[in-house]
């Protein structure tokens, strides 16, 4: 009981951080999802096409079953039940590395490394995106309080939320899960 007690009180801790944008690295995982199995210390199998370009409105639509098959357990449960992972442990959210961020289920552009700021979060944090309509806002009502959900136009992956507290020019600060993205290095051959 003590253990659930505890597990509880660190998915709390670690959701609100997001939220409130207070630091901390003692946070669980929901979904029992295991926070050290993120980008930095999972090699991904597959392949990913990579489009640079604004979405064209063609989706990539997917049953959970074929997800699965295709995502590591860590991306299904961010990417697809909507999970989070434990600040200060993904692969990206300390990557000062000029470059590109794409969605790491369907390879679509979604963020820049200039449009992206240390928030203090523990989360990779971006100001704005490549591409207004790559992405999906959405209202989520799954905690306390309304937050904005923030999906992948293209297949609807789960990436994180976004919140009215980031810098200028847009005050805007997208919270991402590492294991929701994939980076691309400037200049790197694809």
């Amino acid at each position: 009981m003590r253990f659930i007690i505890l597990s509880l009180s660190a998915l709390i801790i670690g959701t609100a951080a997001c939220v409130s944008g207070i630091s901390g690295s003692d946070a669980a995982v929901p979904n029992g999802a295991d926070p050290s199995a993120t980008p930095r210390r999972t090699k991904a199998v597959r392949e990913i096409t990579y489009t640079d370009a604004e979405f064209d409105g063609k989706e990539v639509l997917m049953t959970n079953a074929e997800w699965k098959k295709l995502l590591t357990p860590v991306e299904y449960t961010m990417m697809r039940e909507g999970g989070t992972e434990a600040p200060f442990t993904g692969a990206y959210y300390d990557n000062h590395e000029d470059g590109v961020y794409y969605c790491a289920a369907c390879g679509l552009v979604l963020f820049r490394s200039e449009n992206k700021f240390d928030s203090g979060t523990g989360w990779p944090s971006f100001y704005q995106t490549a591409f207004k309509k790559n992405v999906i806002e959405k209202v989520d009502r799954s905690l306390e309080e309304v937050r904005t959900e923030v999906l992948c136009a293209r297949c609807h992956a789960h990436l994180g939320h976004v919140f009215d507290d980031g810098p200028q020019p847009t005050g805007l600060r997208y919270c991402i899960n590492s294991p929701a993205l994939r980076f691309k290095k400037a200049g790197a051959a694809e």
